[in-house]
């Protein structure tokens, strides 16, 4: 995005043509934030789901005043001497395209696949806060009437981490959240979009390079410059942050118990519940995974031992 912006920043200020970017980011607001970092002011759409599905970033359209793509891929030369300088006329088409999404009521128990899964991305786009339970139900009514639906587990995916980062989360959101990207990954493992979703959160050896490394940077120039930097809804991990790797050490020396006689303070009445996931899930010999360890409180228990009234919903 910086290239373009850069390489067109001329036409833009002489109100020749309008940047819209498109992402597909699970946390938008990194994108926000990057866009401030580096002075690019115009707008941003996001498609998390990935509803355009393209298997490929960058790409870049060239769409006239009625919403006609012109031009895919072009240079900057071919945006002046291809696209700017022609005239386009309003097609039937153009003048028929619908100003946006209809109300999609709730699929019957004999709905199609297609049916549920527009029904999912409705709910995830225009549905109410704290949604995303019926976003996963929908999704799941979809793939039980086609597994092998690979956008469908992509998306699945992505509505499950949503729910991870919200207050809504269930135990095992992040789990379902990578096993189905592996899933729509398996079915088309070219999708560089897919791929990327459990690199984000995998070992620096799958990684082409370190996805949010800039963070840090981009805070302290912002605020550099005197502005407050726009906060993240979720900040980068460990993971996110990591280098790519070309070697790894191995090793089967044992170690020795770092606490022998079990002298540190243990948890016997379970008040702490451990969340383990590796990334990727499934670990072949020889190659690396990313373990992700959280803890967290088990709000079943108080520290008495005693239980509390209180359960997850379900999903």
């Amino acid at each position: 995005m910086p290239g373009w912006h850069d390489a067109t920043r001329r036409l833009q200020d002489e109100g020749q043509f309008q940047m819209v970017g498109i992402i597909q980011e699970q946390h938008p607001g990194r994108a926000r934030l990057f866009m401030q970092w580096k002075g690019m002011s115009w707008p941003i759409l996001v498609d998390s789901l990935n509803l355009l599905n393209t298997s490929v970033v960058p790409q870049t359209l060239a769409i006239d005043e009625h919403g006609i793509v012109r031009l895919i891929n072009p240079d900057k030369d071919r945006i002046e001497d291809e696209f700017l300088s022609q005239r386009y006329e309003a097609t039937p088409a153009a003048e028929a395209m619908p100003p946006g999404e209809a109300t999609i009521p709730r699929p019957t128990v004999r709905a199609s696949t297609g049916e549920w899964r527009a029904y999912g991305h409705y709910l995830f786009r225009w549905g109410p806060p704290g949604g995303l339970t019926d976003v996963i139900a929908s999704y799941d009514h979809a793939l039980a009437l086609d597994p092998d639906d690979g956008p469908t587990h992509f998306r699945l995916g992505v509505a499950h981490r949503a729910r991870y980062d919200s207050d809504d989360r269930q135990p095992d959101d992040f789990r379902q959240a990578v096993e189905h990207w592996e899933a729509a990954l398996d079915i088309d493992p070219n999708n560089y979009i897919w791929r990327r979703r459990i690199q984000q959160y995998g070992p620096c050896l799958n990684k082409p390079y370190p996805f949010y490394d800039w963070v840090p940077t981009a805070r302290a120039e912002i605020a550099a410059r005197g502005a407050a930097p726009l906060p993240l809804g979720v900040e980068p991990g460990g993971a996110e942050f990591a280098e790519p790797a070309q070697t790894f050490v191995t090793g089967d020396e044992t170690r020795p118990e770092p606490h022998p006689g079990n002298r540190i303070y243990q948890d016997p009445a379970e008040l702490i519940l451990v969340e383990a996931l590796t990334v990727p899930t499934r670990i072949v010999a020889g190659s690396s995974t990313r373990a992700h360890l959280t803890f967290r409180p088990n709000l079943q228990r108080t520290p008495t031992g005693t239980t509390k009234p209180r359960t997850w919903s379900s999903g």
